[in-house]
C-alpha cells in the first residue's frame, strides 16, 4: 500500500510514476485525495468539538455550584447535541477512510526511479547473459516428446485426473523433480545462508491482501470450501506462491532491528488459476495450473533493500550456473512490473526444444509496499517503529526448469545426460527409456 502522506505532499510525482506503468491508476489519485482531506476534515471538527464539549462541561459544573439549574440544564442540551454530532462525524470518518484505504489497495506500488521506463516486455533491457546457447548435431526435441518417449510425465492421465493443465510426474520423472527440489533447497540453507521454512499450502485473505494479490487479482486463483458449506468459500485460498504465506510470517509484529536481514527459502506447490490468460490447456508445461517452486524471501532494512535485491538474482543465477543451463537476466520497465513490486529482475533460461527463453525467476524488491499492507515493522536502535523492505525470488520455479534440463541435455539416443550437481540425488549418469 502507498503512503497516504507521501501521496497527499507529493501527489505530481505519484501520478507521474504511476503514468510510467500504463494502467490508468493516476487517474484515482485524486479520489484518494478527495476522499482523505474529507476524512481530515472530519476529524479536525471532531476535535474542535470535543473541545467545546469539555469547556460546557466545566461551565455545567460552575453553573450548578452557582445554583442556576436552568442555565446548567441548557448547557447540558448542547453538550448532548455536540456529542450526537460527534457520533456521525466518527461514523463519517468511518466510512470515508474505509472508501479511501479500499482504493489504496487497488493501487499498485511506484516503481523506482532507477526502472526504464517502457510499456511492454519488448522494452525490457537485456542486463547480462551466462554460458552459450547448446549446439546439436541432430535436431532437438521438445520436453513433451521427451518426457512420453521416457516416461517421465503421463500428460494424458494427468488429464484424466484433475483436466488440463496439471502434471503427473512418473518414474525418473517424479525423481528428477525431487531431486531438483531437495538440491535447490539444500544450495540455498547451506550456502546462501537461508532459513528453511516448510508453510502451510492454504491461506486466509488478509495474506493474499498483504502480499498485494488481493483485491486486484481475485479472480486468478483458488478458493476453497469445507465440504458442502458454500459459508466457508473463499475463507482461505491455494496458495500461488510460498511468497504469499512466507512474507506474511511477521505480519502485524514489530521486530527488532537486530534481526533484519532475514531471509526464508521454501519449498511449495504453487497453484494458478490463470483466470484469461492464453495457453492454459495446451500440452506441456509452459503454463500450468499446479507447479513446484523454491521461493526466496528476504526482510530488510530500508538502505539495504537495493543490495540485498543484488545478492538474491545471484542466488537464484547460481542454481542454472550449477545446471550448466544457458540464461539471460533482464530487468522489467515499468511497464511490465508485477502489481506489488518496485524495481524486478527476470531470469530466463534457454529452452532449446522450444527455441525460446522461458522465465524461471522473477526477483522483486517491493521497498515498504507489502509491509504497509501487512502492517510489518522493525524498530530502529533509536526507537522508530519504520516499515521494512521485502524482496522476493523464484529460487527457481520448477516446471519450466525441468522443461529447460531436459531439452538442454537431451542425446541423439533419445537419453538424458544427468547434469554433475544431481548425480548424488539420482545415482545415475544417464536416464533412458
Amino acid at each position: 500500500m502507498l503512503d497516504v502522506k507521501f501521496i497527499r505532499e507529493h501527489a505530481d510525482i505519484v501520478r507521474q510514476r504511476l503514468a510510467t506503468r500504463n494502467a490508468g491508476d493516476e487517474l484515482k489519485i485524486d479520489q484518494v485525495l478527495a476522499l482523505d482531506e474529507q476524512r481530515r476534515t472530519a476529524l479536525a471538527e471532531v476535535e474542535q468539538l470535543k473541545a467545546s464539549r469539555n469547556r460546557i462541561s466545566k461551565e455545567i459544573g460552575i453553573l450548578m455550584g452557582q445554583k442556576k439549574p436552568a442555565e446548567a440544564e441548557a448547557k447540558k442540551t448542547e453538550t448532548r447535541q455536540i456529542g450526537d454530532r460527534i457520533t456521525a462525524l466518527d461514523k463519517l470518518v468511518a466510512e470515508v477512510e474505509q472508501q479511501r484505504d479500499a482504493l489504496l489497495l487497488q493501487l499498485p506500488n511506484l516503481p523506482c526511479e532507477k526502472v526504464k521506463i517502457g510499456k511492454t516486455a519488448e522494452d525490457n533491457p537485456e542486463v547480462r547473459v551466462w554460458g552459450q546457447k547448446p549446439g546439436f548435431s541432430f535436431k532437438p526435441k521438445t520436453h513433451v516428446e521427451l518426457c512420453e518417449s521416457l516416461k517421465l510425465i503421463d500428460f494424458a492421465r494427468a488429464a484424466k485426473i484433475s483436466g488440463s493443465g496439471f502434471i503427473l510426474y512418473t518414474h525418473w520423472g517424479a525423481r528428477l523433480e525431487r531431486a531438483l527440489i531437495q538440491m535447490l533447497l539444500n544450495l540455498h540453507t547451506l550456502e546462501h545462508d537461508y532459513t528453511e521454512i516448510s508453510p502451510p499450502f492454504m491461506v486466509n485473505r488478509d495474506c493474499m491482501v498483504g502480499v498485494g494479490q488481493f483485491p486486484k487479482f481475485v479472480d486468478q486463483y483458488y478458493g476453497v470450501q469445507e465440504g458442502t458449506d458454500a459459508s466457508t468459500l473463499g475463507k482461505l485460498f491455494l496458495i500461488p506462491t510460498a511468497e504469499t504465506p512466507v512474507a506474511n510470517i511477521h505480519r502485524e509484529e514489530i521486530l527488532k532491528e537486530s534481526q533484519l536481514p532475514i531471509r526464508y527459502c521454501a519449498y511449495t506447490p504453487c497453484f494458478r488459476g490463470e483466470a484469461g490468460a492464453a495457453g492454459v490447456g495446451t500440452r506441456g508445461m509452459i503454463r500450468v495450473h499446479q507447479f513446484d517452486k523454491v521461493e526466496l524471501i528476504k526482510i530488510t532494512k530500508p538502505e539495504e533493500g537495493y543490495a540485498e535485491l543484488e545478492k538474491l538474482v545471484a542466488n537464484a543465477e547460481r542454481v542454472l550456473q550449477l545446471l550448466g543451463l544457458h540464461y539471460r537476466v533482464v530487468q522489467l520497465c515499468t511497464g511490465d512490473m508485477g502489481f506489488s513490486s518496485a524495481m524486478t529482475y527476470d531470469i530466463e533460461v534457454w529452452a532449446p526444444g522450444q527455441g525460446t527463453y522461458l522465465e524461471v525467476s522473477s526477483c522483486s524488491n517491493c521497498e515498504d509496499f507489502q509491509a504497509r499492507r501487512m502492517n510489518l515493522r522493525f524498530k530502529t536502535e533509536t526507537g522508530e517503529n519504520k516499515f521494512p523492505h521485502i524482496l522476493n525470488g523464484s529460487g527457481t520455479a520448477l516446471a519450466r526448469l525441468f522443461v529447460a534440463l531436459v531439452e538442454t541435455y537431451q542425446q541423439a539416443d533419445g537419453s538424458l545426460v544427468v547434469p554433475e550437481v544431481l548425480k548424488p540425488y539420482l545415482k545415475t549418469d544417464r536416464i533412458t527409456a
